[in-house]
């Protein structure tokens, strides 16, 4: 499902989705499609779940025209020898 349609069918909500498509631009992963899990009323709730979330699960609010995730680069230790 596009994130427009799932925005168009629940407009002003916080929704639990699982990507399933997406292309990189620089540091940022923009989502394009997703598979619809949950729509979650309460806020605080949509938090735990986010916080929860772990792989491709995500939680994001209907308001934003595109789902933008920051990559982050895994930063790690080299050159160091025991």
């Amino acid at each position: 499902m596009k994130w427009s349609e799932v925005r168009s069918m629940y407009p002003n909500q916080y929704v639990k989705l699982n990507i399933i498509d997406f292309y990189l631009e620089d540091d940022e992963k923009i989502v394009t499609d997703v598979a619809l899990i949950n729509v979650i009323k309460d806020p605080k709730l949509a938090t735990q779940e986010l916080l929860q979330s772990k792989g491709d699960t995500i939680v994001y609010h209907t308001g934003a025209e595109e789902i933008v995730i920051e990559m982050r680069k895994a930063i790690g230790l080299r050159g160091i020898r025991l």
